[in-house]
């Protein structure tokens, strides 16, 4: 028997087992009865659509892209040097500057260390000020909705999403606070680089 025809045999007594059956059965839907006092609610969703959430990623991609123009403004020389000594005989001298060449090395590598963190710093207390300012449009809407429960949207697997509160927190965040702005955290030098 060919390796064909064996195939052929199985699909004749296994139908169900068929491809193209396996690929047209639909997928069962877990809708359901809109179940009264149970609302939804994503706050990713909140924080991505609303304006003041576009306004803040937006700013946090601004301050991190001139904090990477900081740190390539003094890398960029610094590797410059770094291969120019790589071509020059060794000896005391040469030594002696790959020696302040690594130290100044490492100072901007934990330049660029400190300003991630004062970057995540700022994205941690932007997304705090976006929290608590959606938190009374989400009182707003949970209120106007009647609603009893409030539970995360992207933890449920199914069911009737009527009551998803989001589109309307969204509305209500954008109508009060709209766009916000902010500045880069300056958080101070770590010991490390005091010390140098």
């Amino acid at each position: 028997m060919t390796p064909h025809s064996f195939i052929a045999a199985l699909m004749l007594l296994f139908p169900a087992a068929s491809p193209t059956t396996a690929q047209e059965a639909p997928a069962p839907s877990l809708g359901g009865p809109v179940i009264p006092g149970v609302c939804l609610l994503s706050r990713e969703a909140v924080f991505a659509n609303a304006a003041a959430g576009r306004a803040a990623a937006a700013r946090l991609q601004e301050l991190a892209a001139a904090a990477q123009v900081e740190i390539e403004a003094e890398r960029q020389p610094l590797e410059a040097e770094l291969r120019a000594l790589e071509a020059q005989p060794d000896n005391a001298a040469r030594r002696q500057r790959a020696e302040a060449l690594a130290s100044q090395w490492q100072t901007l590598q934990q330049k660029a260390a400190h300003a991630s963190q004062e970057v995540e710093a700022t994205r941690v207390k932007a997304m705090q000020r976006i929290a608590n300012e959606a938190q009374p449009a989400i009182a707003q809407v949970y209120a106007a909705k009647s609603c009893g429960l409030l539970l995360d949207r992207n933890s449920a697997l199914g069911g009737n999403f009527s009551n998803d509160l989001t589109v309307e927190v969204v509305e209500a965040m954008d109508a009060r606070v709209g766009a916000i702005s902010f500045e880069r955290e300056r958080l101070p030098q770590a010991a490390a680089v005091q010390e140098r």
